[in-house]
C-alpha cells in the first residue's frame, strides 16, 4: 500500500496489525503483500471490487505464485478487509488453493553427531545452539532469543517463551545437553541472552544462527538439503521412532493441531522397517507347513 495512494489507510492497517499483535516481521510481509496489490489495482485497495479481486487471484495464478504464497497474500487481503475496512463479506470471493505437503528431510543420528561436531567456533556457542535446537526440538528463532533464566535444570526443563503464535511452553532438558550447556556458561559466561551477539545487548541472529548451521553441514560433507529446522523434524522424527506418543511430541514441538504433527509418521522410517511384510508373514506359515 504506497503512501501516494492512502497514507491515512496505510497508517490505520499498521495501527490494526499493532492491535492484533503482528511480530514486526509478519507486519513487513503483511505491507509487503499490500504493495503488490495496489500495485496490480492502480488504486486504493479499500474499493476494490470483488471481480477486481477475482482477477488479482488469477494473475497470481497465471504468473505460477505457489499455493503457500498464493494463500499467504489472501490472508493479509482477509485482514485487511475484514479489519481495516470493515468489508468482511470480500472474504467470500477468496479461493484459497490446496498446498501439496512435503515430507520434512530428517537427519540420521549418526548425521546430527557429524554437524554438532563440525560446529564452528567460537568456542561451543554453535554446538551448545544446535544441540538445544536438536535436543529440545526448537525452531531457531526460539534457539537464539534463549535466556540464561529459560534453562531449569532443578526441573530438568527448558521454557521457550513467545514462540510461534505467541505461546510459551516448555520442553525437555536432558543430562547430556545440561553438562554440555555447562560447558558453554563456564566458558561464555552469557548474561540475559544464552547465546548474546558480539555486543553481547542482542542475541545472536538467526541469519548468524543458520549461517553457522550451512558451515558444519559443509564440513560434516551432508548432501542433504538441510537447514537449521532439519534438527527440529529430526528431533520429532526420532522420538516418534523410539515409541514416543505423537501426542506428546505434539506439545513439545508446540503444535496446535495435532494432524500438523502426523506428519512425521510418514518420515519415520523406522516404525516402518520394524513392521512385519504380510509376504513375510506367508513364506513363514508356508515353511512352517511343510
Amino acid at each position: 500500500m504506497t503512501d501516494q495512494y492512502v497514507p491515512a489507510l496505510r497508517q490505520r492497517f499498521l495501527e490494526d496489525m499493532r492491535i492484533k499483535g503482528l511480530q514486526p516481521k509478519t507486519q513487513t510481509m503483511y505491507l509487503r503483500a499490500m504493495r503488490e496489490f495496489t500495485r496490480f489495482l492502480g488504486h486504493s485497495p479499500d474499493t476494490a471490487t470483488p471481480e477486481e479481486l477475482r482477477a488479482f487471484q488469477l494473475d497470481m495464478k497465471e504468473r505460477g505464485v505457489g499455493a503457500p504464497t498464493f494463500n499467504n497474500r489472501l490472508t493479509v487481503l482477509s485482514f485487511f478487509f475484514a479489519t481495516t475496512c470493515l468489508r468482511p463479506e470480500m472474504k467470500r470471493h477468496m479461493r484459497y488453493q490446496r498446498a501439496a505437503k512435503k515430507i520434512p528431510v530428517v537427519l540420521s543420528a549418526e548425521e546430527v553427531t557429524r554437524i554438532l561436531e563440525a560446529a564452528p567456533g567460537p568456542g561451543l556457542r554453535y554446538r551448545a545452539a544446535f544441540s538445544v535446537a536438536y535436543g529440545g526440538g526448537l525452531r531457531a528463532s526460539e534457539v537464539t532469543h534463549l535466556k540464561v533464566g529459560d534453562i531449569d535444570s532443578d526441573r530438568m526443563l527448558i521454557r521457550v517463551e513467545q514462540g510461534k503464535g505467541r505461546k510459551d511452553r516448555h520442553v525437555m532438558l536432558s543430562p547430556a545437553l545440561l553438562d554440555l550447556l555447562r560447558d558453554y556458561y563456564r566458558e561464555a559466561r552469557p548474561a540475559g541472552w544464552f547465546f548474546p551477539g558480539r555486543n553481547r545487548v542482542d542475541p545472536i541472529s538467526t541469519r548468524q544462527f543458520n549461517r553457522a548451521f550451512g558451515v558444519a553441514c559443509d564440513f560434516a560433507g551432508l548432501k542433504k538439503k538441510v537447514s537449521p529446522h532439519t534438527l527440529r523434524h529430526s528431533f520429532a522424527t526420532h522420538l516418534l521412532e523410539d515409541g514416543t506418543d505423537i501426542r506428546v511430541i505434539q506439545v513439545l514441538l508446540g503444535h496446535a493441531k495435532l494432524e500438523t504433527t502426523t506428519i512425521y509418521t510418514k518420515v519415520a522410517t523406522k516404525t516402518i522397517r520394524d513392521v512385519t511384510s504380510p509376504l513375510d508373514l506367508l513364506v513363514r506359515r508356508k515353511s512352517e507347513a511343510g
